[in-house]
């Protein structure tokens, strides 16, 4: 069982989309076409073992060993700053980390600046880079409504479409950063299993590269 890779996927779109291409690099497991109430998936002749957990735990499970290899948003990486190797750039679930507001607020730097966010770390390291004093605000949901009933002058969120922003009568002010999948490796796994974890990397790479 140890010789096997153990892999930590995110669940929904996004998990389908990296399977995909671990499929495609040759790392395949038949099981999870029809998994039932399965909840890991073994592929022994390709050295592999996949499970599906929440999006936000999969650095989690690889920092602490559970997983030796898995994938995971770049938003929840730079959040939770998680002790793990990061190894490459799926390029995709790619969208942008942003300072929303109305279309015509201006930052007075005379006064702290109010800023709702889920994104608390991500958001105080963007304004301790500016030098600017914020009050943070901490909520976990409808985000927009925050700078809408003036809770908060700006809210920090990530940004597919706009769409939501849009209909709310609110834009993009600022990027904070991008935003995509990536590879990331538990440590102690990267040293002990370093072969399997490269070569599964290299092959992942080259099937990026050819759907780029």
């Amino acid at each position: 069982m140890n010789d096997m890779l153990n892999v930590a996927l995110p669940k929904g779109r996004l998990g389908d989309k990296v399977y995909a291409l671990f499929e495609k690099a040759g790392y395949g497991c038949d099981d999870i076409a029809d998994p039932g109430r399965k909840l890991v998936f073994e592929s022994p002749e390709h050295g592999v073992r996949y499970f599906y957990v929440k999006p936000s735990d999969v650095a989690i499970y690889v920092e602490r060993g559970a997983a030796d290899i898995g994938v995971a948003g770049k938003d929840i990486l730079l959040e939770y700053a998680p002790e793990v190797y990061e190894l490459l750039d799926f390029g995709v679930g790619r969208c942008q980390m942003c300072v929303c507001g109305r279309p015509d607020f201006r930052d007075d730097p005379s006064r702290t600046l109010r800023v709702a966010t889920k994104f608390t770390k991500i958001t105080r390291d963007y304004y301790a880079a500016l030098g600017r004093s914020i009050d943070m605000i901490h909520l976990n949901g409808s985000i927009e409504l925050a700078p809408i009933l003036g809770l908060s002058d700006v809210i920090v969120d990530i940004v597919e479409t706009g769409a939501t922003l849009r209909e709310n009568g609110l834009a993009v002010l600022a990027e904070v950063c991008g935003i995509s999948a990536r590879l990331i490796a538990n440590k102690v796994s990267y040293k002990f299993k370093y072969e399997a974890v490269t070569a599964l990397a290299a092959r992942l790479q080259g099937r990026i590269e050819v759907s780029q």
